[in-house]
């Protein structure tokens, strides 16, 4: 895992709309709205790699419950760790998101 580098001052005036990028759909307002602030680009990132999973979950019928409940917990973990100002990586998707081109 790379070390990203931490400028303070972007994570304490964004880390709020970062919390809010894991919160369903609001994960677009981080991505297109605060383009320039990489704390809010890293967690909107791993926000909507969530979302997708959310949207895709019902596919697995009445299993559906478990990668939906599986977001749901690391959307919480995601939003305590923007609060606290970390960059907390998403398990098996964080790696794969930082390597695409989003």
């Amino acid at each position: 895992m790379a070390v990203i580098k931490k400028d303070m001052q972007d994570v304490e005036q964004n880390k709020y709309v970062a919390a809010l990028s894991y919160i369903w759909i609001l994960c677009l307002y981080g991505l297109l709205f605060k383009k320039d602030s990489p704390f809010v680009q890293f967690h909107a990132k791993q926000g909507i790699a969530l979302f997708i999973v959310e949207i895709i979950a019902p596919i697995f019928g009445p299993l559906a419950f478990i990668p939906i409940l599986l977001a749901l917990v690391l959307a919480f973990k995601g939003i305590k760790a923007s609060l606290e100002g970390k960059y907390w990586v998403v398990p098996w998707l964080g790696d794969w998101i930082r390597k695409q081109k989003i």
